[in-house]
């Protein structure tokens, strides 16, 4: 009797392997097949659906730029660290521009601190210049809550987490762009003039943003290209 509920444990365990094994949990495959023609010496923006949502938005502020978007939705910066190499350093870019750190507070793959968030971000940033990539650092967009965690109360994490990103850009002489300042109502949130839902930008939150961070690329990518 025993034997055969072991053999019938194995059984029901070998129907879901297959299953476990091809979850791409990372997100290795969103990018595959663009990854096989993108040019190289692009600059490339490393996210989650902000980025994401961003090229859908303003395709031509990536085309017209060589910029290449790497965002895929829901994800939090553990995730864009497993898939960095294949999304980033593999595509030989000038820089990357990563934003981070929104689906981490929001608790999207579980509890994970402020200061291990920074980690994965310290580490993108350690593997892009090992491979003599230039860092942009972004700083979080506000958010005063998430419709999908409305237990979560994140503005104040937000701001805590961009002081400590902030503080290692300037210590280490990284270009940082700050939407926050930027986009934050009295609330410390995303106010409806650049975002509906509170989280994802509209086309004037990401015409604020673009207002921002295209100056700091020029500038990054200029620097790069003298002899």
């Amino acid at each position: 009797m025993r034997s055969l509920l072991i053999i019938t444990v194995l059984l029901v365990n070998s129907l879901f392997v297959p299953a476990q094994q091809k979850e791409d949990w990372a997100g290795f495959s969103r990018y595959e097949e663009a990854n096989k023609t993108a040019p190289k010496e692009s600059v490339v923006f490393m996210g989650n659906s902000i980025t994401e949502g961003w090229v859908n938005t303003h395709p031509h502020f990536f085309s017209d730029n060589h910029y290449l978007g790497r965002g895929i939705s829901g994800q939090t910066s553990m995730q864009m660290l497993v898939r960095f190499r294949r999304d980033v350093i593999d595509l030989q870019p000038k820089a990357v521009v990563i934003l981070a750190g929104t689906n981490d507070i929001a608790q999207n793959t579980g509890y994970i601190s402020l200061n291990n968030i920074l980690g994965d971000l310290i580490s993108m940033v350690e593997l892009a210049q090992t491979n003599h990539i230039n860092v942009i650092l972004c700083s979080v967009l506000p958010a005063y809550e998430f419709g999908w965690r409305k237990e979560l109360k994140p503005a104040d994490d937000i701001i805590k987490l961009n002081q400590l990103i902030k503080d290692y850009a300037l210590q280490h002489r990284i270009p940082y762009v700050d939407y926050h300042s930027a986009l934050k109502d009295a609330r410390n949130g995303l106010s409806e003039k650049y975002a509906k839902d509170g989280v994802h930008p509209t086309a004037a939150g990401y015409d604020m943003m673009e207002g921002l961070v295209k100056p700091v690329i020029d500038k990054v990518v200029k620097s790069k290209n003298k002899p």
